[in-house]
């Protein structure tokens, strides 16, 4: 996450308590800070329809499509929390004016939104949702958003909607409602590139999908990733694929594991010389070549380092990389990325097979790694579980966090409540030991 948007995200939206704490004269401070809670609700669900527009700049200034996805969710979570305090803080002050039929409407719109975010918002976050119903919450979320918005402006309140509080909530809230509206458009409307597929191929158990360009294309670094859209197949639905391959004429390679109802499909609908809308390119999965590296691929997860493989310099730094895969029958683009280690004196590729009894360590990357991990930088892609133990291991041999460099490619994820249940429950197993064994010193 880039630490400069984490900061104009919490600013911006904290920024409404210096100014409605400065007004004069208002002596019902709890009913103010209900006040101020629901001006931070709104300024993040705003944040919230910008970040869903993916328009360029939000990349650079959140650090990757992927930490927007994580920020987007985290900032509807606080939204939530903040509208519910707001409900249950009364924001009502004394001498604020006269109820209307607009007033009362605000005041409708408003509960309706907040009973209706609170919905959508656990739907959000529970994974065992259906995807399209997933998509169709974030569709409602806007229109909720709308209400808010109506509820902003009308509702009695300490300031004019022309007064400097007023008027800084309101280009949030014109700035969120734009994004909304740019994201009912339909997807021919957006900007989005035309491919048409080329060449299918089976590889390792996961579909290669060649596409060439209809004008120009795309141009991704070797790491990014696109948006695709298979509407010559009636599969419009939007997902994330890494390029395994680009192409000097501009065609574009993708390789897409069979992992749920919609990729397991593809292999199936998809034709030569079908239409494919493509969105990006997106992603700061890039390749530096500053100093050694260490490359970790676990299954298709070795899609982007395929591209970064086939772009590596002769007078870059020696890389290594690690390859798990279950078996050899298992592993996408085997046999291509062997060919290129092959021709590469400064690619190294070490193959873990997990059928033959050989699964990564940390130890395994210090004896085969011809250098110092300490001033190495290691990129990951795979399995989340394999992640999160090499990351913890290789902090041993002097790998910091922050030269520990992945995406959070699950662009839809829960709110880490199995994770805290088990780190509770982990702890107070081990305190439930500690205790035992006092016991019976004492005994």
């Amino acid at each position: 996450m880039n630490p400069i948007g984490l900061v104009l995200v919490s600013v911006t939206a904290l920024f409404p308590f210096y100014q409605l704490f400065s007004l004069p004269d208002i002596s019902d401070k709890i009913a103010l800070f209900s006040q101020c809670l629901g001006l931070v609700a709104i300024i993040l669900m705003a944040w919230g329809q910008i970040w869903a527009t993916r328009m360029p700049g939000v990349e650079s200034l959140f650090g990757g499509l992927d930490r927007v996805y994580v920020l987007h969710k985290w900032a509807g979570i606080v939204a939530m929390a903040a509208i519910l305090l707001h409900d249950t803080i009364d924001a009502d002050m004394e001498g604020l004016g006269t109820e209307t039929a607009l007033t009362d409407l605000a005041e409708t719109l408003g509960e309706i939104s907040l009973y209706g975010l609170l919905i959508l918002v656990v739907v959000s976050v529970a994974t065992f949702i259906p995807y399209h119903l997933w998509k169709w919450t974030h569709k409602a979320m806007g229109a909720l958003f709308a209400a808010s918005v109506f509820h902003f402006i009308f509702i009695l309140k300490p300031f004019a909607i022309t007064d400097p509080a007023g008027l800084y909530t309101g280009v949030f809230c014109g700035a969120g409602l734009l994004a909304y509206m740019w994201t009912l458009l339909p997807d021919h409307m957006r900007r989005s590139q035309k491919y048409k597929i080329s060449a299918l191929e089976e590889t390792g158990g996961a579909l290669a999908i060649t596409l060439r360009p209809e004008k120009k294309g795309l141009k991704p670094a070797p790491g990014q990733f696109g948006i695709f859209y298979f509407t010559g197949a009636n599969k419009s639905e939007p997902h994330p694929f890494s390029f395994s391959k680009i192409y000097p004429d501009g065609s574009v390679r993708v390789t897409i594991k069979a992992l749920g109802d919609f990729t397991s499909d593809l292999s199936r609908t998809l034709k030569a010389n079908q239409e494919v809308r493509v969105q990006g390119p997106y992603g700061r999965f890039k390749l530096t070549a500053q100093k050694p590296q260490i490359w970790i691929a676990g299954g298709i997860g070795i899609t982007p380092f395929l591209a970064w493989a086939d772009s590596l310099k002769p007078d870059a730094p020696k890389s290594h990389l690690f390859y798990c895969v279950r078996s050899e029958s298992d592993a996408p683009h085997l046999s291509e990325i062997e060919r290129i280690a092959a021709s590469k004196p400064n690619l190294t590729l070490n193959l873990f097979v997990s059928k033959k009894g050989k699964r990564l360590a940390a130890e395994d990357i210090a004896e085969l790694f011809d250098g110092t991990l300490d001033t190495s930088k290691v990129s990951f892609c795979g399995p989340v579980s394999l992640r999160k133990k090499l990351q913890s291991d290789l902090q041993k041999y002097g790998v910091s966090p922050r030269e520990f460099h992945y995406e959070e490619f699950e662009f839809r994820t829960g709110i880490g409540l199995k994770e805290l249940a088990a780190w509770v429950f982990k702890r107070g197993s081990e305190n439930t030991i500690k205790i035992r064994d006092l016991s019976s010193a004492k005994n």
